[in-house]
C-alpha cells in the first residue's frame, strides 16, 4: 500500500466515525423528544425540504 492509500483509508475511517457519531446524536435527540412530546415527531413537507 502506497502511502497515499493508506492516508485515504485513513481519512475514510475517520470520517466514517464522525458520520457515525452524528448520527448516534439524532438518534438521541429523536428519543428525547419522544419521550417528551409522547409520541414521534410528525413534520410538516416544508420542514422535511428544509432538512434535507
Amino acid at each position: 500500500m502506497n502511502p497515499l492509500s493508506f492516508l485515504l483509508v485513513c481519512f475514510a475511517g475517520w470520517m466514517n466515525r464522525r458520520q457515525q457519531a452524528v448520527i448516534e446524536y439524532l438518534q438521541e435527540e429523536v428519543r428525547v423528544l419522544q419521550e417528551q412530546l409522547g409520541k414521534r415527531p410528525r413534520f410538516t413537507d416544508d420542514q422535511r425540504r428544509r432538512l434535507y
